[in-house]
């Protein structure tokens, strides 16, 4: 069974056919409109979304399917303590591909192993957002025309920003690829990331501290929410925040053809001013979503009927169990009943990480 739980469970070979497959989906709409009639997605919201939730649901009916499950865990059996595990195998008698979005780090992982049906992680707490990487890639290509030869500029929240972990790590897989880290002290992206993703793909990464200085040599300007609640100090907030609102002076040394990104809902780090500058590119990416969850979903649920995809590279690497614990408070190994699953870091004897939510562990 294939799932899509981080954004490198699908090949740069298979993410390009699945774009591929979205592009044609744009351009013949028609030819696409009964392609899932008689199957049923399961939209498992354990938090609330808007966009997100709202494009699997329009991505599915306009593939000809339907649509059933949750957009709040109150109103579920989660409520009453059901674990995913059993909550994703009842689901599997009703439905069949789940999209599951967890404030827990791991929990789409967890559902992949006992649903019996593909999953998609559409959000997992800080940890991942593969459906959303997919949907900047598309938008990329649509925008600019490649995926290779980029710089991009990631600005705001790097830190616990899942969409920016996924992005990074999809991109590093392509060639010439440049990446710009805009980001207070507090909410520099993570390490493992930087060591373990960007150096060992050989992608360039420099650290800066505001826009500005580098905005006439970028290709993409990806923008954060920087949340206020995420710093210890508030005069330190106050005093950085503006470094990370975009306004038009600040566009005015950015190349004609760079595009905006934003994962959306954004606050105030894209003043409204922007919105009309074409370069800006954050609605249309909305849009896009809506295209490469219908390519997502008609793809595993094809692959799932063939039965001839390679399995899904997270439930056949091989992990060590129960020996270590993870300390990670927001993984969902800390409040479930599921198997302690780690792996050692390449070129780190002695430390490992987290299966699921990829926490640094040590013996």
């Amino acid at each position: 069974m294939r799932h899509l739980i981080e954004p490198t469970d699908l090949s740069v070979d298979e993410t390009e056919r699945i774009i591929d497959l979205a592009l044609d989906i744009i351009a013949h709409r028609e030819k696409y409109s009964e392609a899932c009639k008689g199957r049923k997605l399961a939209t498992l919201f354990y938090e609330p979304s808007t966009r997100t939730r709202l494009s699997f649901t329009s991505a599915m009916m306009e593939l000809g399917g339907n649509v059933i499950g949750f957009s709040d865990a109150a109103s579920s059996s989660v409520s009453k303590g059901e674990t995913v595990a059993d909550t994703v195998r009842v689901i599997a008698c009703f439905a069949d591909i789940i999209a599951m979005r967890h404030f827990k780090e791991g929990a789409p992982l967890v559902a992949s192993q006992y649903a019996g049906i593909p999953v998609i992680n559409a959000g997992d707490g800080s940890h991942a957002h593969p459906t959303q990487t997919l949907t900047d890639l598309l938008t990329i290509k649509r925008e600019l025309g490649r995926l290779d030869d980029l710089t991009i500029g990631f600005c705001g929240d790097l830190k616990f920003g899942r969409t920016v972990h996924s992005l990074i790590k999809a991109l590093s897989r392509r060639t010439g690829i440049k990446v710009i880290l805009i980001a207070p002290e507090e909410l520099r992206l993570p390490d493992y990331i930087r060591h373990e993703v960007c150096d060992k793909y050989g992608v360039p990464t420099v650290e800066v501290r505001t826009m500005e200085e580098v905005m006439p040599e970028l290709d993409i300007l990806y923008m954060t929410r920087v949340q206020k609640e995420r710093f210890l100090d508030e005069e330190e907030f106050e005093r950085v925040k503006d470094s990370f609102v975009l306004t038009p002076e600040k566009l005015e040394t950015a190349k004609k053809e760079m595009v905006v990104l934003h994962p959306l809902p954004r606050v105030n780090e894209i003043t409204r001013a922007v919105d009309n500058d074409p370069r800006a590119a954050y609605f249309r990416q909305v849009e896009n979503g809506k295209f490469v969850r219908m390519a997502l979903i008609y793809t595993l649920l094809q692959w799932a009927g063939e039965r001839k995809a390679a399995p899904t590279p997270h439930l056949t690497e091989a992990y060590d169990v129960n020996r270590l614990r993870c300390q990670n408070r927001r993984c969902i190994s800390a409040t479930e009943d599921v198997d302690q699953l780690f792996h050692e870091i390449d070129g780190e004897p002695g430390s490992y990480r987290c299966a699921y939510c990829e926490a640094k562990l040590r013996e």
